[in-house]
């Protein structure tokens, strides 16, 4: 008897691939346990069997990936409880792929550089939105304003310095229907029962180890609710200046380089592009399942197979570093506020000047002069007029 082994954790994806793996399970229930059912009669059914699972396992013997989904750049996630969309993160998923690209000798020379400064935040903002209901007006208020005070007595008993501010949202009433029954009829009235107050608190600090301080105190007075994390960074300005630097001294080793190589710059017009990115960690994360493959053991005894929920895993995933020439603070241990800037340089010849003909030498007019000899010997020089 042979047996195909078959690795029992793998990513669970909606792919033709994944409905193969289910194929390939059953192929393999039948192929094990065809003897037991049915004796040696099953002999060349089970040689067909063989051949088949042999093909299958060459063709999906390439597809392993791990525990990561390749379509998380479909799926959408922050570091909230609300879902939004994964901004830059998806254009920098699948964008880095080693291909060979054949080198085409030209006379034009390009110099394209990009840096990426991973900055810890200076600054962070959570914000929560937090629902109440209540009877009446002055009723829904004051359980709102509790449940603040119950945040900021808690923080500040631990020593928080950080600010609170309120964004308001909404207050509006609340109606259920009324059914009036009459003797032929039934009147449906919508009347007031309550209100419902929305607003959003938003807690500003400064170190990362004081969020764990903010979760204990909201769920102290059962504000579950966060929205986001927004991340700052003071002094962007000289940030973006360290970057110019480092993409100046970049050009001149590349323009070092070329003249090596016998190219003379001065011979060359530039023209240039730039830009600069700035991306906080909440555009970088990214989700996958973890799932279990059912038990064999429960196939072989045919058993009822339960499936169980399988939680979604979320992961920082900044960009990385493929095709960047300079990188500030590589090692990161934490998500980090990504700045970049890319700079383009293109050298194109200068067109050759044409040197100016010699003008023709300008025609003498002539001075005809005649001299005449007297017999007695003087010399008299006449001059004949031009014209």
């Amino acid at each position: 008897m042979v047996f195909f082994p078959l690795s029992r954790k793998r990513t669970h994806q909606h792919t033709s691939f994944t409905h193969s793996k289910l194929c390939f399970t059953h192929f393999y229930y039948q192929y094990v346990f065809i003897p037991d059912r049915f004796g040696s009669k099953s002999r060349k059914m089970k040689k067909i069997i063989t051949s088949i699972l042999m093909c299958t396992a060459l063709v999906m013997s390439a597809q392993h990936m791990g525990n990561f989904n390749s379509k998380v750049a479909d799926m959408d996630i922050s570091r909230a409880n609300i879902a939004t969309s994964m901004g830059n993160g998806a254009a920098y998923g699948n964008q880095y792929a080693q291909q060979y690209v054949n080198l085409q000798p030209s006379n034009v020379l390009q110099i394209k550089l990009r840096s990426l400064y991973n900055v810890d935040a200076t600054d962070y903002t959570a914000v929560f939105n937090i629902v109440q209901v209540g009877k009446t007006a002055e009723e829904t208020t004051k359980l709102m304003n509790d449940k603040i005070e119950i945040v900021k007595k808690d923080l500040k008993s631990n020593g928080f310095q950080g600010q609170f501010s309120l964004d308001m949202i909404s207050f509006v009433p609340q109606y259920e229907i009324e059914v009036t029954k009459k003797l032929f009829s039934k009147t449906y009235t919508e009347v007031p029962v309550g209100f419902e107050l929305q607003q959003n608190l938003l807690i500003s600090y400064k170190k990362d180890s004081d969020f764990q301080k903010i979760l204990t105190a909201c769920g102290k007075a059962e504000v579950y609710n966060l929205v986001k994390v927004d991340y700052y960074v003071k002094n962007l300005e000289a940030i973006y200046e360290n970057l110019q630097n480092k993409l100046l001294e970049e050009v001149s080793k590349k323009k070092a380089y070329y003249e090596k190589l016998g190219f003379k710059m001065e011979d060359y017009n530039v023209m240039m592009a730039d830009k600069k990115y700035y991306h906080t960690p909440k555009d970088f994360y990214k989700s996958y399942l973890a799932a279990e493959n059912i038990s064999m053991e429960s196939l072989k005894n045919q058993k009822n197979v339960t499936s169980v929920r399988k939680p979604t895993s979320y992961y920082y995933d900044p960009i990385p570093y493929n095709g960047y020439d300079i990188v500030v603070n590589a090692a990161i241990t934490k998500p980090v506020i990504q700045l970049g800037m890319d700079l383009s340089l293109q050298y194109n010849l200068k067109p050759i000047e044409k040197k100016p003909e010699p003008k023709p030498a300008p025609v003498k007019t002539p001075d005809p002069k005649v001299y005449v000899v007297s017999p007695n010997g003087p010399i008299d020089i006449k001059q004949i007029p031009n014209n």
